[in-house]
This record gives C-alpha cells, sequence and structure tokens, in this order.
C-alpha cells in the first residue's frame, strides 16, 4: 500500500471535519462551495486512510489521527518478506578461510551456517571471523563450526513478522542481521530462507522518503 500524499483540498476537507464534525458530506461539500459528488473520492480516501471515520445517519469525524500516526500505522503492517534479502549459507566443516572468502565475495557481514540436512546450526559474523583469523591458529583448518554462535542462543524471525520488530533485535542485539527462518521436521527444526539486515532496513527507510512502500 502506498502512503497517500494528500490534497490540498482534502487537507481543508479535514480541517472542516475537525471544527464541526460530525458533519454530513453535504455540509462538508457546502463550506467548500462545491457538489458532493466532487468530494466523494477525497472523502473516500480520507477515511480509507484512517484521518476520518463515518458513521450512516451521522457523517464524518476526526480520528484524531496526523500523518505521523498514519504513517506509523502503515510501517506497522510491513513484514519481513517485503524486504528480505537472499542468505548467505555455508556448511559446518567450511574452513574460517573459506568463510572469509565467501562473505568477501557475497558482500555480506553475517553467513548462516548449516548442517548436512540444511538446517541452522549456527551464525558467523564478521567480529568473529577477524577474532577467529588474529588466534594464530591456520583458519585453512579451523571449521566455523569452531567459533559460530550456536543454538539456541541465535536470534532469528519468520517472514511475517513486524519489519519494526526485527528492527528493535538488530538494535537490542547489536547486531548486522538475522535469519529468517521457517520449521521443518529434520535436523534443527529451522530451514533458513532468508535474511534481513541492516541494509534491508535502510531500503526501507529510503522507500518511506520516497512515499514508496507497497
Amino acid at each position: 500500500m502506498s502512503l497517500i500524499e494528500l490534497s490540498k483540498r482534502q487537507h481543508l476537507i479535514i480541517d472542516i471535519v475537525k471544527e464541526n464534525g460530525p458533519i454530513t458530506g453535504e455540509h462538508i461539500a457546502e463550506h467548500l462551495s462545491l457538489t458532493r459528488a466532487t468530494l466523494r473520492p477525497d472523502l473516500a480516501i480520507l477515511t480509507m486512510a484512517g484521518f476520518l471515520d463515518a458513521r450512516p445517519r451521522v457523517g464524518y469525524f476526526y480520528t484524531g489521527k496526523s500523518d505521523a500516526t498514519v504513517l506509523s500505522d502503515e510501517i506497522q503492517k510491513i513484514k519481513v518478506h517485503h524486504y528480505q534479502s537472499r542468505p548467505i549459507l555455508v556448511e559446518q566443516s567450511t574452513s574460517v578461510y573459506e568463510a572469509i572468502c565467501t562473505m568477501f565475495l557475497e558482500d555480506c557481514g553475517t553467513l548462516f551456517i548449516v548442517d548436512k540436512q540444511s538446517t541452522l546450526v549456527g551464525v558467523v559474523s564478521r567480529k568473529d571471523l577477524l577474532r577467529a583469523s588474529m588466534g594464530g591458529q591456520s583458519i585453512d583448518t579451523v571449521p566455523v563450526s569452531i567459533i559460530m554462535t550456536r543454538m539456541p542462543n541465535i536470534t532469528m524471525c519468520e517472514k511475517d513478522d513486524s519489519i519494526i520488530e526485527v528492527a528493535q533485535k538488530l538494535i537490542s542485539r547489536q547486531i548486522d542481521g538475522l535469519p529468517i527462518v521457517k520449521k521443518v521436521e529434520n535436523g534443527s527444526g529451522y530451514e533458513v530462507i532468508g535474511r534481513i539486515t541492516k541494509t534491508n532496513m535502510t531500503s526501507l527507510l529510503v522507500d518511506l522518503s520516497s512515499n514508496d512502500i507497497n
């Protein structure tokens, strides 16, 4: 759903309803010296957007919602799957060196570690790989399973979770990204189907600023 940029006339309608509501469509039209039919599309938009409400035989009244409130309501409707990215997966036997190469080639900040059944068993971040490369061990032989964050200490989400809730998790846990999972009956019980990252959140912010939320 696209965020609505109100016209000058729609702002005038809101002001009239604020001051005189509840008020009928005919009386709003009289205030603006227009016909009821001319205002019908504007009233429909304002009602659907949540600025106004209407009751039969009573008329229109102001809901108390501002532009910011309506924007907040729209953001609350956005789910993780609207902005998810392709997950970058490596097996737990992968060496730290190979994991570093994968991270550079895929230009990502987090790798999701899977078992032979392709279910989630761990997460490795840039910090984990940097720490391992400075540890004095040969990164060619050390598997990522040694340095990864393991279940059940992995923060994850599902595709229909609110993107705002996920953003709060990214901030509170100070991490770059989360695996998007679905429950399965084998392995760890979770299959990785996507990722949501701070970069995805930036894309959301850009869309909000350009009024391009779908």
